[in-house]
């Protein structure tokens, strides 16, 4: 008879069990991640750092279409700096940003390998599938937060009228422009964290439906508080989809709740499957001889 926790070893072997784990052989699990994950945002920040003026030029897009009359340059288009050693800790702080969104598979899956030893085998399966997905819904806020920045832009600095042409200080911009990527890209997990915990039984799709109208008002709150800007396209740009991504989570819930339900009704409760067991055992065992 296998151990009882083998459900619970890594899917590699030659590492020890979970349960077995000490706490020097956890914080070494941990720094050998850790230092992966940084490796893998280093590189990307390298890679970053030499391709500086596509991304400076891509960032500052929602800025330079705006009307001439709400930037400052003319036919051209101006951000200032201030400081000496601004231009430099400018390129630096680009090349960690985009270094950091180049390298999110790697270190996202570093995340998932190192809380996998604490799951089941069916569900350390789910490690290509949550990264895949954590990719795909940061991207996808990441752009919704792009696709949304020229309006926020022209609504905000319109505010001052014709006769006032904004003078943006490019740190101050580029903080803006990251904090509105960094809000969608990471409220677009929302979703994703609902249905992990419905796939590993802790939240059901019954109670997410029951729960549906206060997510969505409390989603609204969320978006006007967190977006930046606060102005009301922003909040509506963040507010929306997350509710639709809600409804999918929702449903997809459901269909993990009905399989899951399926597969208990074909199998037997524990002490029925014991007392089965028994008997059958006890049928195949041959009877006693007579003395």
């Amino acid at each position: 008879m296998g151990p009882p926790n083998r459900g619970r070893r890594l899917l590699h072997g030659g590492r020890p069990d979970l349960d077995t784990m000490s706490l020097a052989q956890h914080l070494g699990e941990l720094r050998r991640h850790l230092l992966r994950a940084l490796l893998a945002v280093a590189v990307g920040t390298v890679v970053a750092f030499t391709a500086f003026h596509p991304i400076f030029r891509l960032l500052t897009a929602p800025y330079c279409d705006l009307p001439i009359s709400r930037r400052l340059g003319g036919n051209n288009c101006f951000l200032v700096v201030f400081g000496v050693p601004d231009a430099f800790l400018l390129r630096i702080r680009i090349a960690i940003f985009a270094g950091a969104l180049l390298s999110a598979p790697v270190w996202l899956y570093q995340l998932w390998a190192f809380i996998a030893p604490g799951l089941h085998r069916r569900e350390q399966r789910w490690a290509v599938s949550f990264v895949a997905a954590s990719v795909l819904l940061f991207g996808a806020g990441a752009s919704a937060a792009y696709a949304t920045l020229g309006n926020g832009l022209a609504l905000l600095l319109g505010f001052a009228g014709s006769d006032v042409t904004p003078v943006l200080e490019v740190t101050r911009y580029l903080s803006y422009i990251t904090m509105m990527i960094t809000v969608f890209g990471f409220s677009f997990e929302f979703p994703l964290i609902l249905v992990l915990l419905n796939a590993a039984g802790t939240l059901s799709s019954a109670r997410l439906r029951h729960s549906r109208r206060l997510v969505i008002f409390l989603l609204f709150g969320f978006a006007a508080v967190a977006t930046p800007s606060q102005d009301p396209i922003t909040m509506l740009a963040l507010a929306v989809p997350l509710c639709l991504l809600y409804e999918i989570a929702v449903l997809i819930a459901r269909i993990v709740d009905s399989r899951r339900a399926k597969r208990a009704a074909t199998q037997l409760p524990d002490h029925l499957a014991s007392d089965l067991e028994s008997l059958l055992h006890e049928r195949t065992e041959p009877a006693e001889q007579p003395r």
